[in-house]
């Protein structure tokens, strides 16, 4: 399992914000190239990136997001703001290794599925639940499908996998919910990356053992609660 450290990126910053929301930054870094290179150079092997002000419809950051991808010697993953074609033609482009699609494909199933076809392997869907229910528009509204609904529609794509962002618990660095990581994986046919609550290596294991492909942990090593490039196998930093 991989463990991915987070850059999210907000006003061209890196921040990390709890459930999201903007204000409730706990940590800020000027620089989100020289972060990107600080990650690799301590080990990791893959990092995710969440371009917020795309997310909330304001400037992006693709040019940094390119400089990323192109100079940092691993794979990058991005997220934020991908609501059309354009935006995924413009990010593999860049040299994005695969892009996660989020509100759009919750809220327009049938353009997903034309896009995961068009782009095989290339696409996550970005399924972010809150209290069980998918969340959607920056985690502010709940979408009327239910997850089990959700994830049998996309069953047969040619996706790199799902992302469950478990919003109860995100930037909060207390803890994973092993209940809700089990029922999620017991759903998804998927390969499944796991990102909220993400603190411990103990957490690393429960994920591992429901089968999870890579956590994406943002809070807990910004703050040094985690130093998972040293861990040993089965995870693969």
């Amino acid at each position: 399992m991989k463990i991915i450290p987070a850059i999210d990126i907000m006003n061209h910053q890196v921040v990390q914000l709890v459930g999201g929301v903007p204000g409730t930054e706990k940590i800020t870094l000027p620089d989100p190239l020289a972060t990107a290179h600080s990650w690799v150079d301590k080990g990791a092997k893959y990092l995710h990136i969440v371009d917020l002000d795309a997310a909330f419809d304001e400037e992006d950051n693709l040019d940094v997001i390119r400089d990323i991808a192109r100079t940092a010697g691993v794979p990058v993953e991005v997220g934020g703001g991908v609501r059309k074609e354009s935006r995924i033609r413009a990010l593999l482009d860049a040299g994005v290794d695969r892009i996660i699609v989020g509100t759009r494909a919750i809220t327009d199933m049938e353009w997903f599925v034309e896009m995961s076809h068009a782009y095989p392997r290339k696409l996550v869907l970005g399924l972010d639940t809150k209290n069980g229910k998918p969340a959607v528009k920056g985690w502010q509204e709940s979408a009327n499908t239910p997850v089990i609904n959700i994830l049998d529609n996309i069953r047969d794509l040619p996706l790199a996998g799902v992302l469950n962002t478990n919003v109860d618990v995100e930037g909060q660095g207390k803890g994973i919910n092993e209940e809700w990581v089990a029922k999620f994986a017991s759903m998804c046919n998927h390969k499944v990356i796991a990102s909220g609550g993400v603190t411990t290596e103990e957490d690393a294991k429960i994920l591992a053992k429901y089968g999870t492909e890579g956590a994406v942990v943002g809070v807990a090593v910004y703050t040094g609660l985690m130093e998972p490039w040293k861990w040993a196998t089965p995870w693969e930093a």
